[in-house]
């Protein structure tokens, strides 16, 4: 088993590795040359064209959101003790997807293209206000959990019926875009956009790590030896809502990676919630970005869409994990 700083280490250069990957495959084929010559601000105007403003932002947006999404789901599965949780457990990740295809359906996104995002963060902030007064006023994790998956089936219904309702065939293309996810044609404004809701985020759950690491003792043992449980709950739960409600903002709804990257971190952590958040994040984000590459070269008519190639590796990966599980092996 390698050490700590060595996993973390090569984490780091992998997930570098795919974002700089990112910058020279594509449809449009650029030799290395080139490709380092627009990076450093050099060669054509075309070239720095196709790296500043498509591949390298959209590397960029993946590796963000990914890492949102691994560290959210490994601050939440510390929290609930369960490691098949995740951002959308709570019904954050629903509901902001819910705000942006209402913004769609009313036509709001023709007003400026930051409207969808911003209603995306609106309703990933409403659902982790909702999450973080049921924190408050239960002691129970379990009822949490049946609040959040409660809040996800209601957006999820609420989604379809606005599909359904759809008032013509464009509008419908664009929420079902949307929901599919995907980070094609990201800018760095729509990083910028969705940067201080990250950064927020990611702040609160490294300020809650310490807090996991005694939840794995239990509630009650965590309690004795000094643990606010509220306070952990809140923080924790507004962290992940912050830090994914901006992940849907830049690419809509995106499943499955805050499932699969804490898992595949846990072992070389000793399984310790606290020194798992900043691997999933990484990992996260690496994974994302390498699913987004495979969604650019895959050989379709269409581009596929970032949500439907994480869900077709992370769906096996999930099923993998729960009967693991099941067996007693987790």
């Amino acid at each position: 088993m390698m050490s700590a700083v060595r996993f973390h280490t090569f984490l780091c250069i992998v997930a570098l590795a795919a974002i700089v990957a990112a910058c020279f495959l594509g449809s449009t084929p650029l030799g290395v040359d080139r490709v380092v010559a627009a990076l450093l601000g050099g060669g054509e105007a075309g070239d720095r064209l196709v790296i500043w403003s498509i591949r390298l932002p959209r590397a960029l947006a993946a590796f963000l959101v990914g890492a949102a999404l691994g560290a959210s789901g490994a601050a939440l599965q510390g929290l609930l003790r369960n490691p098949l949780a995740d951002p959308g457990v709570l019904g954050v990740s629903a509901s902001a997807s819910l705000a942006a295809t209402i913004s769609l359906y009313y036509g709001l996104a023709a007003i400026s293209p930051w409207v969808v995002p911003i209603a995306a963060i609106a309703g990933a902030l409403a659902a982790t206000a909702l999450i973080a007064v049921a924190a408050i006023r239960t002691r129970s994790v379990v009822t949490l959990i049946l609040i959040g998956v409660g809040l996800a089936s209601f957006a999820g219904a609420a989604m379809s019926l606005i599909l359904n309702l759809a008032p013509n065939p464009f509008t419908l293309a664009d929420m079902i875009n949307w929901m599919l996810g995907s980070v094609a044609n990201r800018s760095f404004e729509d990083i910028a956009l969705s940067a201080p809701f990250l950064a927020a985020g990611f702040a609160m759950l490294f300020f809650s790590r310490r807090g996991l690491s005694a939840l794995t003792l239990g509630e009650e043992a965590a309690a004795s030896i000094g643990l606010d449980l509220q306070k952990q709950r809140i923080i924790t739960v507004l962290g992940a809502g912050m830090a994914t409600g901006a992940s849907v903002a830049m690419a809509g709804a995106i499943g499955f990676v805050g499932i699969v990257a804490p898992h595949i971190v846990r072992p070389f952590v000793d399984h310790d919630p606290a020194r798992t958040l900043f691997p999933s994040a990484i990992l996260g984000g690496a994974m994302l970005v390498l699913a987004d590459i495979g969604a650019r070269l895959a050989p379709t008519a269409s581009e596929l869409k970032l949500g439907v190639v994480a869900a077709i590796i992370g769906a096996p990966a999930f099923v993998w994990i729960a009967m693991r599980r099941r067996a007693g092996h987790d």
